[in-house]
């Protein structure tokens, strides 16, 4: 969460596509399913949502989307309490647009494919794409929503691998073998200045901007989407969280959190709990996926 929020806002399902869709109530309703891949190896996978300790709202959305191995987190922004409701246009526009094209592979696009990338990773990136398009679109035509955008980082799993996308500061890590890896390059201000002036871990800590985020899906037309390919081995845990975790916890307090939780709810659960007794600045939301 970035900003105000726009209350009340309730969680959707669709049981037809075995997709959860929204937000999840806090911890009690926390969600753990198995679905077999189309080739070895199985994931599961868990997922919840909490408003934090210091926000009245939750902005931050989640979306499970087993039947296609997806999933989604996104954390929402902008004036007039906007920002829940670009987080729950981009979790349903990605199932949407998965749904529609698992039924019919010749369905229209509303862009071009991108002849450097393969079917699966033009795919990802057009739902991703699409959900900023509808975001924007409505922000242009509602004055209350006139400031709304939204982050989103996105898994889907094909076969032996996994396909990442995100725009924002929402990130994706990988536990393997006890070690931690990020593997998504955050879109914010600090970001930037720690690439391109160096600064000190004492600089960081005091840098006065740290949720200025330079890219997210609603701020224009047409979004840029960062994707990154990687080959799964059993073991293997992936976390998709908000910046309400991963700014109030640390690469090894994650990592000890992970490898240590009995299954993949309680790696959710011990996620969130620690993030909120870590002060819960802000909305927090995870989603553990284990290889099997």
């Amino acid at each position: 969460m970035k900003d105000a929020r726009l209350a009340d806002s309730p969680r959707l399902t669709d049981p037809r596509s075995a997709a959860t869709v929204g937000r999840i109530p806090p911890l009690r309703a926390s969600i753990e399913s198995t679905a077999s891949v189309r080739a070895a190896p199985r994931i599961e996978v868990a997922g919840a949502t909490h408003v934090g300790m210091r926000r009245a709202h939750n902005e931050d959305n989640l979306l499970l989307l087993e039947e296609q191995q997806v999933y989604v987190v996104a954390d929402g922004m902008g004036g007039h309490a906007s920002g829940e409701v670009a987080s729950q246009i981009a979790v349903e526009e990605m199932a949407s647009f998965y749904l529609r094209t698992h039924r019919d592979r010749d369905a229209t696009w509303p862009y071009r494919m991108d002849g450097s990338r393969d079917y699966e990773e033009n795919r990802l990136a057009m739902a991703v794409r699409l959900a900023n398009l509808r975001i924007h679109e409505l922000a242009h035509t509602e004055q209350r929503y006139q400031k709304m955008g939204t982050t989103l980082v996105a898994m889907a799993f094909c076969g032996g691998e996994v396909l990442v996308a995100h725009v924002g500061d929402s990130r994706a890590y990988r536990l393997r073998q006890g070690v931690l890896t990020q593997l998504t390059e955050d879109h914010s201000l600090l970001n930037d200045y720690i690439r391109s002036k160096k600064l000190t871990p004492e600089e960081i800590e005091r840098f006065p901007h740290k949720n200025v985020i330079v890219r997210a899906l609603g701020m224009a037309e047409d979004v840029k989407v960062d994707l990154r390919r990687e080959a799964i081995s059993p073991g293997d845990q992936y976390l998709l969280c908000s910046d309400g975790l991963s700014g109030m916890l640390q690469d090894p307090a994650i990592a000890h959190l992970m490898g240590s939780a009995q299954n993949l709810s309680d790696a959710v659960q011990r996620l969130i709990d620690a993030a909120n007794q870590a002060g819960g600045q802000d909305n927090v939301t995870a989603v553990v996926a284990g290889i099997y």
